[in-house]
């Protein structure tokens, strides 16, 4: 029997930490910082603070922006 884990939903005006982020997405932490390094997903980091926001417009508007290629 498969077992399915359910996500968090993903809510525009929400903030999610970097953690958050990546368990709504179902991917892992480093694979989201990738993400963000390589400027597909944009977030919010204070001055002075280590801490990141980043927003479920940011993650919405990443998936939107995304391409699937498919090989014929």
């Amino acid at each position: 029997m498969m077992q399915t884990t359910l996500r968090p939903i993903v809510e525009a005006g929400a903030v999610y930490s970097r953690q958050e982020a990546a368990e709504a997405l179902g991917i892992s932490l480093s694979t989201l910082k990738r993400l963000v390094k390589n400027g597909h997903l944009r977030v919010s980091k204070p001055n002075g603070m280590r801490r990141v926001f980043i927003t479920g417009e940011s993650i919405l508007a990443m998936l939107d922006n995304t391409v699937v290629e498919r090989e014929a």
